[in-house]
């Protein structure tokens, strides 16, 4: 079996334990987390793993394989790249880093080394975002016009990043999986409250040469939890409710008639809404289906990383940090 040490027992890390145990050829043995009280959850957990205080012991430990890094985002490249240079695989929370600069460097590293990095981009294995890839594939919406996303909620605060680099990670990593073509430009807006701290309710444009326009709107600071992607095509719309329970797609069918030249004239547009479809979607645990790719990878069967999405996802956040201290200014990647 494949030794796995998890570093990081807070919001994400019982996931990644619970599911790297399912999983019949991983065993985890070794939990680093430095709160007392978590580490008690842990123990409960997976009363089998040695638990520590330091995570430089579970890096250092010869019998570990696996690395997955579930704590904050400015600790990533620290623990990554040490991870990385005592030769364990790693999967790490997203993003992948802080800034482009130490993104490249760990790709760099885990090639030459020869070993697996994979970030946790969770939404990309939901059985609904594999639908919608379908669709997308497939050219059933016709021409992408643009993409709408909410995603707020009452979050927990994060003291090291803005709620972009929080939130809107998993709705680019979901558009960048879709679509191939990257953004030209972006703005992004932002309210800071207390002030003091990090962005915790933001917008973010992107604008696209093609003519699609992105916009998604993140926030720590909603009283109620909205999980919810429009995706407007020019022959179909789909809308991705990640809340439902279970009818989590629905597909409907529209068309823009072909207008007369008096309704041009009066800037009048006939709009025709058919039927809508709710595609059955497996339900199946994204993080399921998650660590079994990455033992796939560890085996050679999948390709172990996706350097670019890693990368247009930093880079577009950075550039939104920049639009937001400019008070929204417009800024080209």
């Amino acid at each position: 079996m494949i030794k796995v040490g998890v570093i990081g027992y807070g919001y994400w890390g019982p996931n990644i334990v619970r599911n790297f145990s399912m999983h019949l050829e991983f065993e985890v043995i070794c939990i680093a987390e430095p709160r007392k009280d978590r580490c008690k959850l842990a123990k409960r957990a997976c009363p089998t793993a040695a638990l520590v205080e330091n995570h430089e012991d579970l890096i250092s430990n010869k019998e570990i394989e696996v690395v997955a890094i579930c704590t904050p985002v400015s600790t990533h490249y620290e623990l990554t790249k040490a991870s990385l240079l005592n030769g364990k695989h790693v999967l790490v929370e997203k993003p992948l880093a802080g800034n482009l600069e130490e993104a490249n460097e760990l790709i760099r590293l885990a090639k030459i080394s020869g070993l697996c990095l994979l970030v946790d981009y969770t939404f990309l294995y939901t059985g609904a975002i594999r639908e919608v890839r379908q669709l997308f594939d497939s050219g059933a919406l016709g021409k992408i016009n643009y993409i709408d996303s909410t995603r707020i909620n009452l979050g927990i605060y994060q003291t090291d990043v803005n709620v972009l680099w929080d939130l809107a990670t998993h709705d680019l990593s979901i558009i960048y999986h879709l679509i191939p073509e990257r953004p030209a430009s972006l703005q992004a807006i932002g309210a800071i409250h207390p002030e003091g701290g990090n962005e915790h309710i933001a917008y973010l444009i992107l604008h696209y040469t093609s003519g699609m326009l992105v916009h998604l709107n993140c926030s720590w600071a909603s009283p109620v939890k909205i999980r919810q992607m429009i995706f407007g095509g020019s022959e179909k719309m789909v809308i991705y409710d990640d809340i439902e329970p279970s009818n989590k797609l629905k597909v409907y069918d529209y068309s823009i008639s072909e207008l007369t030249e008096e309704e041009r004239r009066k800037n009048l547009v006939d709009y025709r809404l058919g039927e809508v479809r709710i595609p059955k979607v497996p339900l199946t645990e994204a993080l399921s289906i998650l660590v079994e790719d990455f033992y796939q990878m560890l085996n050679g069967e999948l390709p172990y990383y996706n350097p670019e999405i890693s990368l247009s996802i930093i880079e577009t956040l950075i550039r939104a940090d920049e639009s937001l201290r400019s008070g929204g200014k417009r800024v080209y990647l």
